[in-house]
């Protein structure tokens, strides 16, 4: 059997995943065979898996650093946020409820089972077992039914490192308080701690860093400096996604929609050097100079469209598509392009009809039915193959589809209006296959980079497992793992 090691933090957003991304890959240049896990993760940002469920993108991305094909076995549990108090709670894969916050702490102590499943059969077929907790420990209000940090932690008994933010501020009490508001039991699983984000010289943290070792007698693994290549890999939240501006490029425009899902189809413009990507935020406009924008896709379509019209980007998209600019919808933002949204079993919410933006000539149906699958399709417009997944629940139908924006197995996919310059798909991922992005891109005529996409990200997670190497006790960290 593999032995384990569980990276948790002491906060939301610490680095957990990518620490976990760069242990992997570096394991994995020892040559033991590594497979990440998550218990419980909460993202709309999912991928679609090789036996066909759904699991969080950071897996997805960790299994890519341990160069195997992402399973749902990988993140047993996953929620996908619907509304402000409610999610879709997918197992093993597959959606089994819709629960409200106080529904879904009282089924957690049930999912246990599953979750140990999974684990178990991730150990049986490898070498070393990287999870990530979910959160932080500290929430020992949550600790009773918890399954996602150390209440998984005790019960498969995998030692913990705990990771810390510095970059925020408060690292020392952040460690500190965790040893003295968690439960006795649960302290003595962590064995040690890795500050993380720092910026400048840090020797300067040197007395800091052994009041933690003195305060909490956990060991001190690393002091790890901020990871500058970081933007490169696919993020988990959105709003890492216009870090970096990129002024004099040709502006595309993404509609940071609330319950925005799936964003990594705009990882790869992020990071053309001809695209200066803009993540329009609630409260803003869309700027009157980008040549397009795109309506992601959202986990609640007819709630997103709701919070569109109340930021009055129907307004805008419809100055932007007067003046000639293009529009692109995927998925949930291909249906909010038609004239409406039906959903007459409440599968999003509220059962009822919501009028669409009517940029496109077709009529959306929710259907209780998921498709998630990948597929191989091919660009109408340019003959270029491209490299996907579909997410979806609901059937897109009308006039417009006789434009079709794809062909997948002979049949069309997707919608054009007559104008040729709104567009609607329901492909995920399509930017990752480079000679169709590049063609896409020159008919916006905005000049594509020469750099492949997947070499990108897999020599920023080469630079990443080289950063790690250089700062954090590596050897150490492995010798904890049981």
């Amino acid at each position: 059997m593999a032995r384990a090691l569980m990276i948790q933090g002491a906060g939301s957003d610490v680095g957990k995943s990518l620490i976990v991304a760069g242990l992997a890959r570096a394991f994995t240049r020892r040559t033991l065979h590594v497979l990440p896990f998550k218990p419980q993760n909460m993202s709309n940002n999912a991928a679609v898996t090789v036996d066909g469920g759904e699991i969080g993108r950071a897996q997805a991305l960790q299994a890519l650093a341990a160069g195997v094909e992402p399973h749902t076995d990988m993140n047993p549990v996953l929620l996908k946020p619907e509304t402000d108090v409610g999610a879709q709670v997918i197992v093993h894969g597959k959606r089994i409820a819709t629960a409200r916050a106080r529904e879904y702490a009282a089924m957690k102590p049930s999912l246990m089972g599953a979750v140990l499943e999974s684990f178990g059969r991730l150990k049986a077929r490898s070498d070393l077992v990287l999870v990530e907790g979910a959160g932080s420990p500290a929430e020992v209000n949550l600790r009773k039914a918890d399954i996602a940090n150390m209440g998984f932690a005790r019960k498969a008994d995998v030692p913990v490192v705990l990771v810390g933010d510095i970059d925020r501020g408060g690292v020392i009490a952040q460690l500190v308080g965790i040893k003295t508001v968690i439960d006795p039991d649960d302290a003595a699983l962590i064995h040690g701690f890795v500050i993380n984000k720092f910026r400048g010289d840090s020797t300067l943290f040197d007395d800091g860093y052994k009041l933690i070792e003195q305060k909490t007698a956990w060991r001190g693994l690393g002091v790890l400096p901020w990871f500058a290549r970081a933007g490169e890999l696919p993020a988990e939240d959105a709003l890492g996604l216009s870090d970096a501006r990129k002024p004099g490029r040709c502006k595309i425009a993404c509609l940071a929609l609330s319950r925005i899902a799936n964003f990594d189809d705009l990882d790869p413009l992020k990071l053309e050097p001809g695209v200066d990507l803009v993540m329009v935020r609630p409260g803003e406009a869309i700027p009157g100079d980008v040549r397009l924008v795109v309506i992601p896709g959202s986990k609640s379509t007819r709630g997103d469209l709701a919070f569109l019209r109340a930021q009055g980007w129907d307004i805008d998209l419809l100055a932007h598509h007067r003046r000639g600019g293009h529009v692109l919808g995927l998925c949930g933002g291909y249906q909010m392009l038609g004239h409406s949204v039906a959903d007459p079993d409440g599968i999003e919410g509220p059962a009822g009809d919501t009028p669409g933006l009517g940029l496109l000539d077709v009529e959306t149906v929710m259907s209780p039915q998921k498709t998630l699958t990948r597929v191989a399709a091919v660009h109408a417009a340019t003959a270029q193959p491209i490299q996907a997944y579909e997410i979806h629940i609901g059937r897109t139908d009308g006039p417009d589809r006789v434009r079709p924006f794809a062909t997948l197995n002979g049949e069309p996919e997707g919608a054009i209006s007559g104008d040729g310059r709104v567009q609607g798909s329901y492909l995920h991922g399509l930017f990752t296959s480079d000679d169709f992005r590049k063609a896409y891109l020159a008919k916006l005529d905005i000049p594509a980079g020469e750099e492949p996409y997947h070499a990108r990200v897999e020599s920023a997670l080469d630079a990443l497992a080289d950063h790690i190497e250089r700062h954090l006790d590596v050897e150490g960290l492995l010798a904890l793992a049981r």
